[in-house]
């Protein structure tokens, strides 16, 4: 196999294959959020060619977001079953099905099922969850690090294709957008067929930083029915204060990140008569600085404590978003919005995926983030949803950036309310009988 032959050759040149498979995540990771920040562009030429208000498209952008969260625990329960390339295959398959069949639509309930409920699931389906597990699984060392580039390339991917995407839209129309959209995740698909493995024993290996000589036995086979994996581990979760306050604060995140920004930072620019390209390409620099700013996060987040850097990264947020609708829309004002705001766009996943580790072990830690990242995404699905209702009925969207300001400076003040983590004390030995 590929694989196999592969890890031979980079393990002559003292490389890991983890890195491989980081590497193939990012490329799909970063295709894939491609098409989840694609309808940020589409908004205007849906509009214009069917009068749909920008209501009831924001509500089927509402919905895919809330599916994209909710499939995350249930993700994780799949690919503890059926693998990781299965389930990625499985995902871009049906995220190409709902784009395909999309270009044909007509009616506004088409769009709610194809781009609500269809892509909302196929993207949730691997959604963070993905990188969460390549790197509790891959590596004992560097995981931070893992965990930064590959919610990177999530983030990164939902934000660098739009200047593209815009200019072939204005063009060339969304159809033709939407088709190279398609493209780009086959090209992806082809390369988790060929590369990714389900870890690192399936190629002779024990993970990144392990100094063991002998690959670790695969773990039993997970054969509890998905729903009860799934559910079973928020039942034990939901005990613990952790939980809900890693819940709540991502609730946040993903309402002043994808559902706010992603999705209306656009329209709202053509409200001040910033071109749709320009518009763009301000959510692309975002993405440029979010690479960096979440790779430096996962870095730091290796190394200092993690709860602290959750309270800077939601209160800078928070400021920053508070700072918009000042900002006059003027070059100098938004380019200073686009640099602040995009290092921290996600920089909070890798202390969040630490901290979720910590509290809730390395074996659970994907399902559990799971969870956690379902609020994400209702919180996404929320301002989505409510960004848009704002508009129509204010014809503005300020009132909704002024309430996800004040959410992450609570986001921020809450995050603190987590109790260090206890150092584990090593059992005293039993003296030997004589």
């Amino acid at each position: 196999m590929i694989s196999n032959w592969l890890a031979s050759a980079l393990a002559r040149r003292n490389i890991h294959y983890g890195w491989v498979m980081v590497a193939v995540t990012f490329l799909a990771a970063l295709i894939s959020a491609g098409t989840v920040g694609a309808p940020g562009v589409f908004i205007v030429p849906l509009q214009k060619e069917f009068g749909w208000s920008t209501a009831e498209i924001s509500s089927a952008l509402s919905i895919r977001f809330i599916l994209f969260g909710l499939m995350a625990p249930f993700a994780a329960a799949l690919m503890n079953r059926y693998g990781l390339r299965n389930v990625t295959l499985a995902a871009q398959l049906i995220v190409v099905s709902g784009l395909l069949a999309s270009l044909a639509m007509t009616q506004v309930w088409q769009l709610i099922l194809l781009w609500g409920v269809v892509i909302g699931i196929g993207t949730g389906m691997t959604a963070l969850v993905l990188g969460a597990t390549i790197a509790t699984r891959w590596f004992l060392a560097r995981r931070g690090l893992v965990i930064g580039m590959l919610t990177a390339s999530v983030a990164t991917g939902q934000l660098a294709f739009l200047p593209l995407l815009a200019t072939i839209t204005e063009h060339y129309g969304w159809r033709v957008a939407l088709g190279l959209v398609c493209v780009m995740l086959g090209v992806a698909a082809f390369a988790v067929l060929m590369v990714m493995r389900d870890r690192p024993s399936d190629v002779g290996l024990r993970p990144f930083g392990d100094e063991g000589t002998a690959p670790l036995p695969a773990p039993p086979p997970a054969n509890a029915p998905i729903m009860a994996a799934a559910l079973g581990t928020l039942r034990d979760s939901s005990k613990s204060s952790v939980f809900w306050i890693l819940f709540a604060t991502f609730f946040v995140c993903g309402a002043s990140t994808n559902g706010l920004v992603q999705v209306h930072l656009i329209p709202m620019c053509l409200d001040y008569g910033i071109p749709q390209v320009q518009a763009a390409s301000l959510l692309a620099a975002m993405g440029i600085f979010d690479f960096f700013g979440t790779i430096i996060s996962g870095w730091l987040s290796d190394r200092f404590d993690n709860r602290r850097l959750l309270f800077w990264y939601y209160g800078l947020r928070g400021l920053s978003l508070l700072y918009l609708p000042y900002s006059d829309f003027t070059f100098y004002g938004l380019s200073l919005f686009a640099m602040f705001y995009g290092l921290d766009w996600i920089a909070t996943v890798p202390p969040t995926v630490r901290l979720t580790a910590q509290r809730f072990g390395a074996e659970r830690a994907n399902l559990v983030f799971g969870w956690i990242f379902a609020g994400h995404q209702l919180g996404a699905g929320a301002a989505a949803f409510g960004a848009g209702l704002s508009r129509t009925l204010y014809a503005s969207y300020l009132p909704a950036f002024f309430i996800a300001g004040a959410l992450c400076v609570i986001a921020a003040l809450s995050v603190l309310a987590i109790s260090r983590p206890q150092p584990k004390v090593a059992p005293e030995a039993k003296p030997v009988a004589a």
